[in-house]
């Protein structure tokens, strides 16, 4: 069964303009079957096939002319040197839609095409499933089992939960880690990986991470970089007026995908998720992957902020849309928000001296607004909104 992707028209916009298209994502996010979908009958070659990884690593040109343009090259991580290559035949013919590549680990990836492919290739992040296309797909999901599932695709045709993500994340220790970080003991990184999603939606403070693993704060910072480059994590930085301050302050942890994040944390129903102290935090970051969804399927990048004073005043979400339009979102698990939901709205409103239009995101079952000017909405709500900011 195939489950329509909000992002497939970005794609073919892409290939129309560009003479290749990088679609890079974590693992089982759907690559390989969006491209084969969009571009129907498309010659395709995966590099996860030793062979084929040697071949193009060592004999470029004689690989490429096996197999021509259009042509689908999956896992292109596994042979960046044939991005060079790639580069001397688009300039040489610069027909938009000859080299659609897929690969994982962004951050090494999107060097190699900074330096090969500037200016010659689109890039799509493409995530697991939102919300909106599964609820699209088949009969309704309920909230609480859509934050604690995900949006893996596997596990909407089919794979069972409980076998499927064991085997995930077993594929992903050996194959990823241990190829990138030539990690020793996978069970240092498995604990870390644990207590990164017991983590999900917090501050990261990486000297208490790195005590809670057992292992160098130095050595956290690398292996989340990892988490980050794979398309498993995303650190928000905090919100400030003057740019130049945006680093200064901790980032925020999100998982990208709160089912996975679920698994990791040892969360086997979404009943004993919702019924832990970590709802909120979950809640959170679903929201949170919604809104990176929502942008990715219009092909932008996700302009999303986190704010907190000293004094313990915050707002979840933080969204620069266009126009210099603010946004600011707070996530609550709750039904019935009141005045004190909306308190950190109305501080970062003040302290920022900025205009902007504010959410408290929630279960209710209508709109309504609270006393301070924030609207009280449900995801889907706040998404319709976004349309109206210039998103």
């Amino acid at each position: 069964m195939w489950i329509e992707r909000e992002c497939q028209a970005v794609v073919q916009r892409m290939a129309n303009q560009f003479p290749a298209i990088l679609v890079t994502g974590a693992r089982q996010v759907g690559k390989t079957s969006i491209l084969r979908r969009v571009f129907p009958g498309v010659s395709y070659v995966t590099l996860d096939y030793p062979g084929h990884a040697e071949a193009a690593q060592t004999a470029a040109d004689e690989f490429l002319d096996r197999f021509p343009p259009p042509v689908i090259i999956d896992e292109i991580q596994y042979a960046p040197s044939l991005l060079r290559h790639i580069k001397v035949r688009i300039d040489s013919d610069r027909r938009p839609g000859m080299y659609l590549l897929t690969g994982s680990q962004a951050f090494p990836l999107m060097q190699g095409v900074s330096e090969s492919l500037a200016g010659r290739c689109g890039v799509l992040n493409l995530h697991t499933l939102s919300r909106s296309e599964i609820l699209g797909a088949q009969s309704p999901v309920g909230e609480p089992d859509l934050v604690w599932l995900g949006g893996y695709p596997e596990l909407y045709v089919g794979a069972d939960p409980d076998l499927w993500f064991p085997s995930y994340v077993a594929t992903y220790l050996e194959r990823d880690i241990r190829n990138v970080l030539r990690v020793v003991d996978l069970r240092d990184f498995n604990r870390f990986i644990r207590a990164c999603a017991l983590r999900n939606a917090q501050t990261l403070n990486y000297s208490d991470l790195a005590r809670d693993t057992g292992i160098a704060p130095n050595t956290a910072r690398k292996w989340l970089s990892l988490l980050e480059a794979s398309g498993v994590v995303a650190l928000v930085e905090p919100f400030f007026g003057n740019r130049t301050k945006r680093m200064i302050k901790s980032p925020r942890l999100y998982f990208l995908d709160t089912g996975l994040a679920a698994f990791l944390a040892g969360f086997r129903s979404s009943k004993a998720l919702f019924e832990s102290s970590y709802v909120g935090a979950f809640w959170e970051a679903f929201i949170f992957g919604q809104v990176v969804r929502w942008f990715a399927g219009k092909g932008r990048p996700s302009p999303i902020y986190s704010w907190r004073t000293v004094n313990g005043k915050e707002v979840d979400l933080v969204l620069e849309m266009g126009g210099g339009k603010i946004v600011g979102i707070e996530c609550k698990w709750t039904q019935h928000p009141g005045r004190s939901d909306e308190a950190g709205l109305m501080a970062f409103v003040d302290s920022q001296k900025v205009e902007a239009e504010t959410f408290v995101v929630c279960r209710a079952s209508a709109e309504f607004r609270l006393p301070g000017g924030a609207w009280v909405t449900d995801l889907g709500g706040l998404l319709t909104r976004l349309g109206d900011f210039g998103g």
